[in-house]
């Protein structure tokens, strides 16, 4: 491997701002929870819209969610820092359960958990998984859309937490 590439290709990525949501799932597997930055819509086109979001392989959530099958992707509200920080580890529990005690959250129509105060939670069946080197990619077919009526989403860019600003004009 090239190191130095390595260390450019994150040293680029950190200057790109991108939403965070937090991927949960529940079932058969357990529930489980972690903080992700690499989500994307795929279409709003065919028999479901869909979206694609990546796990790290070690994640104990990616392998909750190819043995549970569905998922919520929660984008976060840009007050919800706090949240990213629990599912991303960060406040000390190893144990999901406890992130979940300490956080609020609901239950979906497909039995998901959906975070609470999430500016949009997407719950999804799973559609198709791919192991990249060193992650899951995960397409899910979308069968339910929560919006909160506050769309302000939280934003992850030059290695910290950032909020949308709107430009006079625009």
């Amino acid at each position: 491997m090239d190191h130095e590439l390595r260390d450019c290709f994150i040293e680029g990525m950190s200057r790109a701002a991108t939403f965070v949501a937090v991927a949960t799932t529940d079932g058969e597997a357990g529930r489980f929870g972690v903080t992700i930055s690499s989500l994307t819509s795929v279409s709003a086109d065919g028999e479901h819209p869909s979206l694609l979001a990546c796990i790290h392989h070690r994640s104990s959530t990616a392998a909750a969610i190819l043995k549970n099958r569905a998922f919520c992707a929660n984008l976060l509200h840009e007050g919800q820092q706090d949240v990213a920080n629990l599912f991303a580890g960060r406040a000390g529990l190893a144990n999901h359960d406890e992130r979940f005690d300490r956080a609020s959250w609901e239950t979906g129509s497909l039995g998901q958990p959906m975070i609470s105060g999430a500016t949009a939670v997407f719950e999804c069946r799973l559609a198709t998984a791919l192991y990249w080197e060193t992650h899951h990619i995960f397409v899910g077919h979308v069968t339910s859309v929560t919006l909160s009526k506050d769309p302000e989403a939280l934003l992850y860019g030059g290695r910290g937490y950032r909020r949308a600003v709107n430009f006079p004009g625009s």
